[in-house]
Parts: C-alpha cells; structure tokens; sequence
C-alpha cells in the first residue's frame, strides 16, 4: 500500500450562496464566512452538479483571495445525475462514486458543492459523502448558509421536530392529496412540514397550499433568503386566504413550511 493510501485527502463539503437563479449576486463574505473563502480557494479538485456554476463560484472567490492554481487548471467532476424525482428505482445499483474520488485516495482534498446552500442537505451529494465514508475518506463539513434551516428558524414553527419533505406532486390531484396527508402527519406529530418548489411554480404551490390546508393551519413562507429583498411571513392559512393573489414570483428560491393546529 503506498502513502498516498494510507493518508487520504479529505472531502471538504463547502457550502454555497442561495443567489442561484436570482438576478442579485451577493457578495461572498456577506453570507459565507471568510474560512470558507479561504479554504475553496485551496481546493484543486471538486465535485459538483454543475461545472459551470462551480467555475462560477469559483471565480468569485479567486476575487477576493488567489486561487491555489489557475481557474482552467482546477478539476471540476460532476455528480451523476439522479433519476427524475430524485429517487433510484428500488433495487436498482447506486452509481460506482468511486472514480470521483479518485483523488482523494490519491491524498488530495476534494470539495463538494451545491449548487445552493449545504451540501448534501436536500443535495445528491450525500451519495457521495456516503460513499467517502465507506472508502474510510475522512469529510469535513464547512459552516454556511441552509435555505431549509434558515425558513425554519425564521418561521416560529416547532423546530424540536420537523421533516423536510422535498418536492410535492406537479399534478393537482396528487398535490392536493399529499398536502392533506402531510397536514394529517403534522398534527399527529406536532411536526413541522418543510418542502421546496422549482421557482416557477412558487405561487402554484402556494395557492395549492393556501386551498388544501386547514384554515387554523399555520404556514409560513420563505423568499430570497439572505438576498436583500429576502421575507418571511407566517400567519394562518385562513389568513393567507384574505391575502389571495399575493405573488411570489418566478425567480425566487422559496421554503414553505407548514405546521398543523
């Protein structure tokens, strides 16, 4: 076994801005902190979802601290992607991450990007991070922003228990049945329901939430965070339905969380 073997690089899981998508690009030290500028700018090998949006990133950190080797010559590997819906079929093989890890067998530290907030938190990353720790490859977790944690917090919803439940059906029938199947759960379990919604159809969601839920049902809504313009409104549903045709928009990362009374 040779050295590089026997003392693995570490898979640094760096987070990233929430500004994805928007039209307001903040800046970094705003919402990352400075150790984390730091160490991505040392980081010469990287997996991602997309190369282009970590060249991006990228760039953005080598204006504020030099990059440990040029932009063009950083190794930029992309994760598999997942079958629609997020999920493998039930028995099929998980994809063989190993080749993108590559080099941290090899001794060198890997980072994992997002393309929003914490990796490996609602992130196909977490395949990888799980297959780093079965190769005995140390990881290391960076400290920055979670759209998912942030909403909770700014909601003032049970956050001792809480369940992030992704992305509800596009089709209205199943939408509207998982919604009362998720509220049902919520009062069961005094829980927080969280889920997420492509932007486009932030107010679809919305007016679907709005409609199937029960009016003493409190919802909140969570836009833009960390963005200037970034809000957080909870009221009850009943109350949100005196506030109908309030927009979202299309461009906005948005967190709705829900909590059944």
């Amino acid at each position: 076994m040779n050295a590089a073997a026997k003392h693995p690089g570490t898979l640094v899981l760096v987070p990233n801005t929430l500004d994805l998508g928007t039209e307001c690009e903040v800046d970094l030290r705003e919402v990352l902190p400075q150790a984390v500028i730091d160490r991505a700018a040392t980081l010469g090998f990287w997996v991602a979802e997309n190369a282009k949006t970590t060249r991006a990133l990228l760039k953005r950190v080598g204006q504020l601290v030099p990059l440990a080797q040029p932009l063009q010559q950083i190794q930029i590997h992309e994760l598999p992607r997942p079958p629609k819906g997020g999920h493998a079929s039930k028995g099929s093989p998980p994809a063989d991450l190993k080749p993108l890890l590559a080099p941290a067998l090899a001794g060198h530290d890997v980072g994992l990007l997002s393309e929003a907030g914490l990796p490996a938190v609602a992130d196909p990353g977490a395949a990888l991070v799980q297959a780093a720790h079965g190769l005995g490859i140390p990881v290391q977790v960076l400290a920055g922003p979670s759209s998912l944690l942030l909403a909770l917090a700014a909601s003032g919803l049970n956050g001792q228990s809480f369940a992030f439940v992704g992305y509800l059906p596009v089709e209205a029938a199943a939408r509207s049945a998982r919604i009362r199947e998720l509220e049902a759960t919520s009062r069961r379990l005094d829980q927080t329901q969280i889920a997420i919604e492509t932007p486009y159809r932030n107010d679809a969601l919305l007016g679907a939430l709005v409609q199937h839920l029960q009016p003493g049902t409190h919802l909140a809504v969570a836009s833009g965070l960390t963005l200037p313009h970034a809000r957080c409104e909870m009221r009850a549903v009943q109350a949100w339905r005196a506030k109908a045709g309030q927009a979202l928009g299309d461009r906005l990362p948005t967190v709705f969380c829900w909590l059944a009374r």
